[in-house]
């Protein structure tokens, strides 16, 4: 699981950045039709959690404690869950929760697994 969290973490931190850039797209799309749709608001939530979770994916790589890994599953998680439930037309944006959300499965199967060692 170690390269896992790595390899997860910098890709999370560079998808976070094409995140960032499509959602001030979409945003400023959406603000210039005055659709009232909220999905460039959205990927930027999107991209901030999955930026926070790149991040502590790699801090805790090396951890052989649960806290870190439940934080990385509620991270990712709330990435994922803003980024179905939020989309809009921006379709891409439930290609990127989709990521975040098998971020967070592989975090739940990470604890799962640190639990059955007694940690």
């Amino acid at each position: 699981m170690k390269i896992w969290k790595l390899v997860a973490g910098i890709l999370s931190i560079i998808f976070s950045v094409i995140v960032f850039f499509q959602s001030m797209l979409v945003g400023t799309a959406n603000t210039l039709s005055s659709n009232g749709e909220v999905g460039g608001s959205a990927g930027l939530f999107v991209s901030i959690f999955m930026l926070s979770g790149g991040i502590v994916s790699i801090v805790i790589r090396n951890s052989e404690k649960t806290t870190g890994n439940i934080a990385l599953g509620i991270l990712f998680g709330l990435g994922a869950f803003l980024g179905f439930s939020m989309a809009g037309s921006y379709s891409d944006l439930n290609i990127w929760a989709g990521w975040c959300f098998i971020n967070m499965g592989l975090a739940i199967v990470s604890v799962v697994k640190l639990r059955k060692r007694g940690y």
